[in-house]
């Protein structure tokens, strides 16, 4: 077996061993990526629904099922945990439209140099895209604010499973702080007549 197989061979043993771990995963004590720290936004309408569009294909090359805290609940919590209902009328929606990380392999270094050499071996390419509208009783809408986030971040060929999904989570992480700063820019510009 040359080296080129048996470098295959060994990271289908590891992916399949990581694959097996997905569910440890959910279990390893991150914290969860919370923003009920900070003071909700008052809405006047009569409910605040929140929306998950995304379904994840749970496959590769997307590996956003097996984040330790899962991108799309956190934007789930960012609309439960940020807007608040106190009004009579109308709703405001928070519609979770992407929130995918796929996993691109890298070219690494063959042959002899190939051992001496510590390449990057994957990059994770990640977006979360959410809306949020306010629509009448009637149903129709009124306003709409949207954002999406984006993030690159590459891993080297050696790196241990606890490291790998310290990355997922700051991945994770910095996408929503940029969601949250954002999307309240946007609520109090273009919503500014709902809030209270």
């Amino acid at each position: 077996m040359g080296l080129t197989s048996f470098r295959k061979t060994f990271l289908a043993f590891v992916a399949v061993f990581v694959a097996g771990c997905a569910t440890d995963a959910q279990k390893s004590g991150f914290p969860q990526i919370s923003v009920a720290h900070l003071q909700p936004i008052i809405l006047n309408v009569a409910r605040v629904e929140v929306v998950n569009e995304y379904v994840s294909p749970a496959a590769r090359p997307n590996v956003e099922h097996e984040f330790p805290v899962s991108p799309a609940a956190v934007a789930i919590n960012w609309g439960r945990d940020r807007l608040r209902a106190a009004g009579a009328y109308g709703v405001a929606r928070v519609v979770v439209r992407r929130a995918s990380v796929v996993e691109v392999p890298l070219k690494r270094s063959e042959g002899f140099k190939g051992l001496f050499t510590r390449d990057q071996s994957e990059r994770y390419d990640a977006v979360i895209d959410m809306m949020v509208e306010i629509r009448d009783e009637s149903g129709k809408v009124r306003v709409t604010v949207e954002s999406k986030a984006k993030r690159s971040r590459s891993v080297p060929e050696n790196i241990s499973l606890i490291e790998r999904e310290k990355v997922w989570f700051k991945i994770t992480e910095s996408m929503m702080a940029d969601l949250n700063v954002a999307l309240e820019k946007q609520i109090r510009i273009h919503m500014k007549d709902w809030i209270r």
